[in-house]
């Protein structure tokens, strides 16, 4: 449903308290003023620079009023001053728009002075609508108010925003690709970020470039320090082995033709430290042509009541806006450890709850790649059907799949390919990468570099070998099509021996 109707259909049914979510205060004032005029509202507005402010038809924005009384610096005043003027039968519904004003909400005269208010404003036809970029409701307030989303720039208008700048030079307007490239690139980014972002590449380049508003969009995102922005130059080619989970992603990421089209919902990868995981969604993104945005769990966690589940919502709608795109959630188990645990008064439960919802009910074109080095920490409902499209067990590399790598770090670090490899059994892509680096860092042959790496395989012996067990006939091979299946007598894996320790 769309936002105007949303708000129109709660005035009419007389929710006396909303509050409207959204970084963009102007255009939802915008927005207010047609709506006013069109359904006969009566629009003020209080702010704490400008104090009291009505409606101006022949202003942009909502002015300040002539009226010496309603230059109200208070907001507990501007409140009781609103409440209490007499109403007019000339108007169908009075709305007084308090921008920002989440920062008063800690004070408790005007806590009760909202819930007054809003007792009122039900009989009067009086409406506190609250413009904020977060939620921020005290417990007395969260059931009295509506929240309402103000949703980001769809293509459409990101396309207006942009022929508006060239509009006395429509011939700077790309074409085909490049158009959607365009508009690709904007996604997520808000009227004013748009704007800005179009004619920096304008002033730049001298026409429309996406790459221009990739990097202001990456700069926003490491502004907000939940979500990172990569976009490499790695590609499936530069990484050995992983055909099967290579040729399913490649599949379900395919441009479809026709008007219906199936949206795919995400794979997690399980497997041993350093066997590629990162390294494959990293080039995913490049191979399928969609940014990579990368998660942090760990950033999403606030100290402050709500706040984590503010956070997670909040990234949640930027991925959204951004689609299509990758969401990269690395070591699931780590950031979820305390599901069902007490330790955080349900934090982490609630955080693992909204993604569960999400990966759910999210109808939005973001493939979601998790990543985790035990499964055992992770709750089973996290891999139900269709909440992801597979679950797929990487294992540590074989022996063709090791000389694959080896080929690819050699040339990488200028290595010679006379120069013979070192006994690598049980080794993992980022130990073979790790023997080349420190070959050409310290000018030493690859047998003696070899003597620096200890592989994990030797270190968490157990651990590897439990997890095998677990996955064999549980989850997807990334190497060959079908199930993973591990047997003891395998002539492609090293059966692990136990550390006597």
């Amino acid at each position: 449903m769309h936002f105007s109707q949303q708000l129109v259909e709660h005035i009419q049914a007389a929710f006396s308290g909303l509050w409207i979510q959204s970084p963009e205060t102007d255009e939802v004032e915008r927005q207010l003023r047609a709506l006013a005029q069109e359904h006969h509202w009566q629009l003020a507005a209080w702010d704490l620079s400008q104090g009291f402010l009505s409606l101006s038809e022949s202003a942009e924005g909502l002015s300040a009023g002539p009226a010496a009384p309603d230059r109200i610096s208070d907001p507990l005043s501007a409140l009781q001053h609103f409440l209490e003027r007499p109403t007019t039968a000339d108007f169908t519904a009075e709305l007084l728009v308090l921008p920002n004003f989440h920062r008063f909400l800690q004070n408790p005269e005007i806590i009760q002075q909202l819930i007054r208010g809003l007792r009122l404003g039900k009989q009067l036809r009086k409406f506190l609508v609250i413009l904020a970029p977060v939620v921020q409701l005290p417990p007395e307030l969260q059931r009295q108010f509506v929240v309402l989303e103000f949703p980001l720039p769809q293509a459409d208008e990101l396309g207006e925003i942009a022929r508006e700048l060239v509009a006395d030079a429509p011939s700077l307007i790309p074409t085909g690709p490049t158009w959607q490239q365009l508009l690709d690139a904007a996604a997520g980014l808000t009227r004013s970020e748009a704007e800005n972002a179009f004619s920096l590449s304008l002033v730049r380049h001298g026409t429309f470039q996406p790459d221009v508003i990739w990097e202001l969009k990456s700069q926003t995102l490491r502004q907000q320090s939940l979500l990172r922005l990569h976009r490499g130059r790695e590609s499936f080619a530069a990484l050995g082995g992983l055909q099967a989970l290579k040729q399913f992603c490649r599949q379900a990421l395919r441009p479809q033709s026709g008007t219906q089209r199936v949206t795919a919902r995400g794979i997690l990868l399980l497997s041993p430290p350093g066997c590629g995981k990162s390294a494959f969604c990293r080039a995913l993104g490049q191979e399928t042509g969609r940014p990579v945005l990368t998660l942090d769990l760990g950033a999403v966690l606030g100290g402050i009541v709500g706040e984590t589940e503010r956070n997670i919502r909040q990234a949640l709608q930027v991925v959204d806006a951004m689609a299509p795109c990758v969401l990269f959630v690395d070591e699931l188990e780590k950031g979820l450890s305390g599901v069902g645990g007490t330790g955080d008064a349900g934090v982490a439960t609630r955080l693992f709850g909204t993604l569960l919802t999400w990966l759910s009910d999210h109808t939005s074109d973001v493939f979601f790649v998790g990543t985790a080095n035990s499964i055992q920490q992770l709750p089973p409902e996290f891999t139900r059907a269709e909440r992801l499209d597979g679950v797929f067990f990487v294992d540590l590399p074989a022996p063709p799949q090791r000389q694959e790598i080896w080929s690819l770090y050699r040339q990488e670090y200028d290595i010679a390919a006379s120069e013979p490899i070192p006994a690598d059994t049980g080794w993992t892509g980022a130990e073979i990468k790790s023997c080349c680096r420190l070959s050409a860092l310290l000018g030493i042959s690859l047998t003696d570099a070899a003597r620096q790496v200890v592989p994990v395989s030797r270190t968490s012996a157990e651990a590897i070998e439990h997890l095998r067990q677990w996955a064999s006939g549980r989850c997807l091979s990334a190497d060959v099509p079908g199930l993973f299946t591990h047997t003891s007598n395998s002539t492609s894996r090293r059966k692990v021996t136990p550390s006597t320790n």
